[in-house]
């Protein structure tokens, strides 16, 4: 066990930094399903029945939310590690756990709302 975890009590940018690692793996799930999506296309009407079936059922529908809403996290918390590495900004402790929590904030309100918006055009 690493011994920052015995040090450290859990924070907001402790949780980003974690999730930024989680979303990245996710992303590249969430890619992987879009590329079968793309390649049932190409593959004919009916091939691209089954995989538009298993996308509109329920299950399909949350991981399609949870990877948009991965999309923009990870969007979002690197625009956060550019202010880092660029112009070295936004490490003050209240600002880093500021834009953490902003970064959680927005992919959620960011993620429903372009749901909310791509529902009401289908």
């Amino acid at each position: 066990m690493s011994p920052h975890l015995q040090i450290w009590k859990w924070h907001w940018t402790m949780a980003a930094s974690i999730f930024h690692r989680v979303t990245g793996v996710g992303n590249y799930l969430g890619a992987l399903l879009i590329s079968v999506w793309v390649v049932s296309l190409a593959a004919g009407p009916q091939a691209y029945g089954v995989v538009q079936t298993v996308m509109l059922s329920a299950v399909g529908q949350i991981l399609l939310f949870f990877w948009l809403t991965s999309l923009l996290f990870h969007f979002a918390n690197g625009i956060r590690h550019m202010l880092w590495d660029g112009p070295k900004a936004g490490f003050d402790p209240k600002v880093a756990s500021a834009w953490s929590i902003f970064n959680f904030a927005f992919a959620i309100v960011a993620a429903a709302t372009i749901w909310s918006l791509a529902t009401n055009l289908i």
